[in-house]
């Protein structure tokens, strides 16, 4: 593969349904980086993901992975693609020397012995036929199988929804593990963002089609603060400065963007931390500005 900067670059993608458009999204996912793919469900991630993988042909825009096109070059750059899905994408009458047998005629580099490696670290049997797994075990089983082809992309869509917390956190040290080759790089789709603020380098919000966000995680929540006040202090404040409010009985929460020159024209507000959850709420109501 040619030398590239990014693993995977998104320029106005755009793909319109009935009731529904991908709206010209753009972004960057750095090589040897884990970005956080977040939003709602139905804000677009997998139609993203869809068109990423060409599963589904987009009206318009580019996507390139690795630096190439990912139409052009699509049978080259899905040797190195390990996509991860929420629901297992093997029959479940297969067991995992069967699947093996069959990803071995389909990836030049499929690996049985780091393979093997994979089903023993996870308990996961290799004669019991898949669809008596447990849905951690289906899970683990389709990251062993993502990491025994040599693949520089792992492109996770949901992939550790409905997971008990134990199963995520193992999973989530298997990805950072993973990255500790600088080649390799994830794109991680979830509304679980506890588990992308523990782990993404990167995040990228996406809201009814549209990117609202994007950028490095720790200078997104470094630049946004919540300010907690009462009504008469947030009348003071000036609606160009914030990005929406919450108004309840007993006060407002108002989220800034840009702390710095917040904290110069307001000294008395208090300034608390923010979080990934708390981001995109704050953003989702950003267009009625007050909200309840």
């Amino acid at each position: 593969m040619s030398d590239y900067e990014n693993a995977i670059e998104i320029s106005g993608l755009t793909k319109k349904y009935d009731g529904f458009t991908l709206d010209n999204v753009s972004f960057n996912v750095p090589r040897g980086s884990i970005m956080g793919f977040i939003g709602q469900n139905g804000a677009g991630k997998t139609t993203t993901i869809s068109a990423l993988l060409n599963i589904i042909k987009k009206d318009s825009g580019s996507v390139k992975i690795f630096g190439m096109d990912n139409i052009e070059h699509e049978r080259e750059i899905k040797e190195y693609i390990a996509p991860v899905f929420d629901e297992l994408p093997f029959h479940e009458q297969l067991n995992a020397r069967q699947v093996s047998v069959i990803l071995k005629s389909i990836y030049k580099e499929w690996n049985d012995n780091k393979f093997k490696e994979y089903l023993t670290r996870f308990s996961l049997p290799e004669k019991k036929k898949l669809g008596k797994f447990s849905k951690g075990m289906k899970m683990k089983f389709q990251i062993a199988a993502a990491l025994s082809h040599n693949a520089k992309l792992l492109v996770m869509d949901e992939a550790t929804t409905g997971l008990d917390p134990v199963v995520r956190n193992e999973i989530l040290d298997i990805f950072l593990e993973y990255l500790q080759n600088e080649e390799n790089s994830i794109l991680m789709s979830s509304h679980i963002t506890s588990d992308l603020e523990k782990i993404a380098d990167s995040v990228t919000f996406i809201d009814k089609g549209r990117i609202l966000l994007s950028g490095y995680k720790d200078d997104i929540l470094e630049s946004h603060r919540i300010i907690k006040c009462t009504k008469d202090q947030y009348k003071n404040i000036s609606h160009e400065d914030f990005l929406s409010a919450r108004i309840s009985d007993f006060g407002v929460e108002v989220m800034v963007h840009d702390k710095d020159m917040c904290e110069k024209k307001y000294p008395d507000l208090i300034y608390n931390r923010t979080n990934l959850d708390e981001l995109m709420m704050f953003y989702v109501n950003a267009a009625k500005k007050e909200w309840k």
